[in-house]
């Protein structure tokens, strides 16, 4: 009776939850607070991993100018040891699903192993000074608490999916204290669109988890770069040509780092030992620049506080990306979504410095400069131009500033667009062969396959029978099309039933001269995309689904699996604009 109760309450606290946008915002609101919660957590522990390793104080790592003792670079490689020792605990080299491959091809659903084995990594990579940012950690965190949320409430597809976005919209808003930009990658990056079902909840837990972190003391990343000069007409212009500029930095930095990545594995080494090897080769890096390590932020408060000349830019910029793709190349874990923040603000004042220096006089202002390049490179990067264009507003107030942000962040998301079409997350996920470019749900195509759409049991001959005998048997009208099996049961082709009556063919003709797509079948795990690919390749309207053993399981038809692809798309359509 107990347990019958349970059910029945539960029951109907899904459909409150389903029917009532207010419960989505309290049950957003509760990931909010746990993602901020987290995220404060995992900042204090990589912030005190360093204290105790390096000796920093309330300043980060990469704000140091100076490693005032060599040894303490052993750190590195030490942590390249623990990282090693920490993967040989897990048994493998753990591949995980992030939240944005999460909420494309799994409806939401963030194992939570996969999430604690990444954080871990993470805090153990950032901790120990890896050039590498610990959003990885926060995302992941903030989805996987969010999707055992919905699970256990068993959430809708689609309400998981807005509930893991806010989840990691959340965790982005508390790191940087912006809760606006933090909103926005929610929507931008992990759920892939703009939804009004999902606006009132990802704002929701965006803001609370914005308040729990201030409530612990916890403070944005960035800071007002104080005067940025006067916006005149051809900043415009220039800043736009600069948004360019930066894209291809972006989109440099991503394959120089898969190009490293490639040539590491090519090595006899063994997987377990590349951290270790990272690590060494980071030490000569850090003593040079402090500035490279770590995620960053330490770094880009400073370079957003001084005005420096361009050599040392470029300089800092150059051991910036070198250190990043070794740490990431061998085996170190974490993103570029803080670095490419540093690196788009180091190499933004230097190239104004450049073309400043050539046209003797400031055409433009090095500090705007860093602002934009910032904005500008990280969208390459991570993707998301609301979400870098209100990262900027919400660090300097500045709507001013923001208009030509907004300029040269459209200009480099439209060419990393066109040139490239990946942000680093989604690129890695190419490379691992799954071929998403953002984390619009497309999971839902691959949960129709073709065991869903076949029409069982089609009408069969043997391929022995001749014209008559199939005239005969298949009488005009009867069917649209036969399909013919050899003596042992495998498909040998489709006859279309009105060839068959063709009168100049003869009777006593076999009819396996007249069959087609004998070699073009379907199996029954092939999913929505490949059959619509394979339709449209083969200009047919039938196409015969067999096992792996060659047997007729079944037959689909062009237009049926056309009415169920647009028939599940008007569904998607509704949950988008929150109709349904």
């Amino acid at each position: 009776m107990a347990h019958h109760t349970f059910r029945r309450h539960e029951l109907s606290l899904r459909r409150w939850l389903t029917s009532s946008e207010a419960a989505m915002i309290a049950v957003a609101t509760i990931v909010g607070i746990l993602a901020g919660l987290s995220t404060r957590a995992q900042n204090m522990v990589a912030h005190g991993l360093q204290q105790v390793l390096y000796g920093v104080g309330i300043n980060r790592l990469s704000a140091l100018t100076s490693i005032q003792h060599p040894w303490k670079l052993l750190a590195l490689p030490l942590g390249g040891l623990v990282l090693m020792g920490f993967n040989r605990v897990i048994g493998r080299r753990h591949t995980s699903i992030d939240v944005v491959e999460a909420n494309a091809l799994h409806g939401g659903r963030v194992p939570a192993s996969d999430s604690w084995i990444v954080c871990l990594q993470t805090l153990i990579s950032n901790g120990f000074g890896a050039s590498v940012g610990l959003e990885a950690a926060y995302t992941q965190a903030g989805g996987a608490l969010a999707s055992v949320i919905g699970k256990r409430l068993r959430l809708r597809r689609e309400d998981m999916r807005n509930l893991v976005g806010a989840g990691a919209g959340a965790a982005i808003g508390a790191a940087f204290g912006a809760p606006l930009a933090g909103a926005f990658y929610g929507f931008e990056i992990v759920i892939g669109a703009y939804t009004p079902a999902a606006i009132a909840p990802v704002m929701a837990a965006a803001l609370s988890a914005r308040i729990v972190t201030r409530l612990l003391g916890g403070e944005g990343y960035l800071v007002a770069a104080g005067d940025v000069g006067r916006i005149a007409t051809h900043d415009y212009v220039t800043f736009a040509i600069l948004g360019v500029v930066m894209a291809i930095a972006g989109i440099g930095l991503m394959r120089l780092q898969t190009g490293l990545e490639r040539f590491v594995q090519r090595w006899p080494l063994p997987a377990l030992f590349r951290p270790v090897v990272g690590g060494l080769l980071l030490m000569p890096i850090a003593w040079i620049s402090p500035q490279a390590l770590s995620s960053g932020h330490g770094a880009l408060r400073l370079e957003l506080a001084l005005h420096t000349d361009a050599q040392f830019l470029f300089t800092v910029f150059a051991l910036k990306v070198l250190a990043s793709v070794i740490s990431l190349s061998f085996g170190f874990r974490g993103g570029l979504f803080f670095a490419s923040l540093l690196l788009g603000s180091l190499l933004g004042p230097a190239s104004a410095l450049v073309v400043n220096g050539l046209v003797g006089f400031e055409l433009i202002h090095p500090a705007t400069a860093a602002l934009v390049g910032m904005a500008a490179l990280a969208v390459t990067v991570v993707g998301g131009p609301m979400t870098l264009s209100l990262l900027v507003l919400e660090s300097t107030h500045d709507f001013a500033l923001t208009g030509v942000v907004v300029m040269a962040v459209l200009c480099a998301s439209s060419f990393a667009r066109a040139h490239f079409g990946y942000s680093f997350s989604t690129w890695r996920l190419h490379l691992r062969g799954t071929s998403i470019r953002s984390a619009r749900d497309q999971g839902w195509m691959n949960e129709i396959t073709a065991r869903r759409l076949m029409r069982r049991a089609p009408v069969t001959v043997a391929d022995t029978i001749t014209i008559a005998q199939l005239r005969h048997d298949v009488p005009l009208g009867s069917t649209s099309r036969v399909m013919l099996v050899a003596p042992d049961g495998q498909y040998r082709g489709i006859i279309i039933t009105s060839e068959a009556f063709d009168p100049k063919l003869a009777p006593n003709t076999p009819a396996n001269t007249i069959t087609r797509l004998a070699e073009a079948t379907f199996l029954p795990s092939d999913t929505l995309p490949t059959i619509l690919e394979g339709f449209e390749r083969l200009q047919v309207d039938d196409i015969a689904v067999v096992n792996e053993q060659g047997m007729i399981l079944g037959v689909l038809t062009e237009n049926y699996v056309r009415r169920r692809y647009a028939q599940e798309l008007e569904k998607q359509q509704a949950y988008l604009f929150g109709e349904a």
